[in-house]
């Protein structure tokens, strides 16, 4: 655990294939130019029923076999055979070697925004990046890409969830937030615009898949998640230094602070998983 950070310097730039910001962790789409639901069927790129493309980091098969008494859980686009295998080709296709570096590991998480959503996420932890993409489990296609230099976070925080005394909104569990500007707070129109990105901090927590199989638990695990973070947040630092910046990555345990006060439609939209991939009837969404 190393010391405080100071004010860091803007982030360098990007290489126009991502089109993503570094440091300020502003989401923005993905180039796709030949998007995957238009691709043409080829055997070797479709989802298989077996799976066998290996998640790097935890070095064995993402094979999902879902028990029929999973019944809350197989709805789930995840969950279907190959899908996840699939998803993690597509997002280490968008890898930019020269600005990322090699893969070390990749994470199913679910992110919660300042406004208390649910929503859906692949995060990546690479040698130079911290990558969290927004993938269509449905048609097999990342929407959006966000970036954070790795050598730019320095706070890791891990705990329950807490909101303000007034608030009427609940969250069982625990969460981790990545923190990579601790000196910038977030702007009044920021906090109350449920719309807004420009936080200096991410938020995540378990994947509701979690329990399904022992792999799943070890791809949705936070804590794992964060241990690999920090050593990879270090290794950066150490590379490369920000200039006027106190290098290192301070971890806490503390409560995960949520401001948010009356949230009826986050209220509604995580009691019905509308930040998630799934079935709903005859509609999947």
């Amino acid at each position: 655990m190393m010391a405080d950070a100071e004010e860091e310097e803007a982030a360098p730039g990007q290489e126009k294939q991502q089109q993503v910001s570094s440091s300020s962790g502003e989401p923005q789409e993905p180039p796709d130019p030949q998007p995957a639901a238009s691709r043409p069927e080829d055997p070797e790129e479709r989802p298989s029923e077996g799976g066998g493309a290996r998640c790097p980091g935890l070095g064995v098969p993402v094979e999902v076999n879902v028990n029929v008494g999973h019944f809350r859980t197989r709805k789930f686009f995840v969950l279907r055979p190959g899908t996840l295998n699939q998803a993690i080709k597509d997002v280490q296709a968008l890898v930019n070697e020269e600005v990322d570096g090699s893969v070390h590991s990749i994470w199913l998480m679910a992110e919660v925004d300042h406004w208390n959503n649910e929503k859906e996420r692949l995060v990546m932890i690479t040698e130079n990046s911290l990558l969290i993409f927004r993938y269509d489990f449905i048609v097999l296609k990342c929407d959006q890409i966000q970036r954070i230099q790795l050598n730019h976070v320095d706070r890791i925080s891990y705990g329950v969830f807490s909101f303000p005394k007034s608030s009427l909104l609940k969250r069982e569990g625990e969460g981790l937030r990545v923190f990579w500007d601790r000196l910038r707070e977030p702007s009044f129109i920021s906090r109350w615009n449920p719309f807004a990105t420009d936080f200096p901090f991410i938020t995540f927590t378990h994947h509701p898949v979690r329990d399904v199989t022992d792999t799943l638990t070890a791809l949705c695990d936070i804590h794992s998640f964060g241990d690999q973070l920090k050593d990879a947040a270090q290794k950066g630092h150490a590379s490369r230094p920000v200039p006027g910046k106190a290098n290192g990555v301070l971890v806490l345990n503390q409560p995960i602070h949520i401001e948010a006060y009356v949230g009826s439609m986050s209220f509604l939209g995580n009691q019905n998983k509308l930040g998630y991939s799934m079935a709903r009837g005859n509609l999947g969404f």
